[in-house]
């Protein structure tokens, strides 16, 4: 099994919104990073967990647990003319872009805020902490999982 931190804005999709949904399960499209395409495409698997971290809010931080539900697939967004996902030089034929379902799992007793993060010892190697470090999708190690979900069960 592998660990995944997969960052989201709340104000475009919440975890909250992925507790709402059919079968608590949505697809994760829009995503147009290679290093991030490739993770999907090439070492996510069903069961894997997933940390779903809120970003660009206040404070940003990991808010709950969720896993992958799906192998992956050729993101729609990417030949929808209409979409601010498209992407001209991607055909089903020969899909540039793919998407893996992901599907609510936990809620944690409160979100692990990133500063708080900042100062775990045992996440000092998260690539997420990582100056310069803006990949949608990370891998995470299993100790720093459990970190993270320790840490939401603990007052802040």
């Amino acid at each position: 099994m592998n660990y995944w931190l997969m960052k989201s804005e709340p104000d475009v999709f919440s975890f909250e919104d992925l507790k709402s949904r059919p079968k608590q399960t949505e697809p994760w499209d829009g995503v147009r990073n290679y290093q991030a395409r490739n993770f999907m495409r090439d070492v996510m698997k069903v069961g894997d967990q997933i940390l779903f971290y809120h970003s660009n809010t206040t404070p940003p931080g990991v808010a709950g647990i969720a896993e992958v539900a799906s192998e992956p697939y050729p993101d729609p967004t990417a030949f929808d003319k209409n979409s601010s996902y498209y992407d001209p030089k991607s055909h089903p034929d020969n899909p540039r872009w793919v998407l893996i379902d992901v599907r609510y799992k936990a809620d944690l007793k409160r979100l692990v805020s990133l500063e708080e993060m900042k100062v775990m010892p045992e996440l000092a190697d998260m690539r997420v902490l990582q100056r310069g470090n803006r990949l949608s999708i990370t891998p995470v190690s299993k100790a720093e999982f459990q970190a993270v979900v320790a840490a939401a069960r603990k007052r802040s």
